[in-house]
């Protein structure tokens, strides 16, 4: 059998003691942070001929000038409509919630190689400081539909 023995004074147990305290506080705040996510980048559409080529990056043929632009200050809270459509967006990685209560433009074009429709399908890119922050493709009508900017598989 082996025996150990120590000699400490009360001063150097007590900061030994405290010591110890202090890096398991340490340990405990380290390992309660959650990573940080990678920011993603998104381009900046200052001119109609980005959008189109941002557009056509997604897979989209669009008519290379738009059916309509307007401008709209986007509520300081996201409430009906723009909160289930910002779950649309989120699916597709953009989130409208970063842009409430600033001036967002919506860009609106005419897509000519949606699968299987011909014509009658657009696509929505919403803009907000040159950044893209929301969009879709969509049809009205009987048949209508509202997709994410993201591709269809074909």
């Amino acid at each position: 059998m082996l025996i150990w023995t120590a000699k400490f004074s009360r001063k150097r147990a007590v900061a030994a003691v405290v010591l110890m305290g202090v890096v398991m506080a340490a340990l405990i705040v380290l390992m309660g942070r959650s990573p940080e996510e990678p920011e993603i980048s998104l381009p900046k559409l200052t001119t109609n001929e980005e959008r189109v080529a941002y557009l056509q990056s997604l897979g989209w043929e669009v008519e290379p000038e738009p059916i309509e632009t307007l401008q709209f200050l986007l509520p300081a809270e996201l409430e009906e409509p723009y909160r289930s459509y910002n779950e649309l967006q989120l699916s597709q990685g953009f989130d409208l919630a970063g842009c409430c209560g600033k001036q967002v433009s919506r860009c609106t074009y005419t897509v000519t190689n949606y699968p299987g429709r011909p014509d009658g399908v657009q696509a929505n890119l919403y803009i907000c400081e040159d950044t893209p922050v929301a969009g879709d493709v969509c049809s009205s009508g009987a048949k209508g539909f509202q997709e994410p900017l993201l591709r269809p598989e074909e």
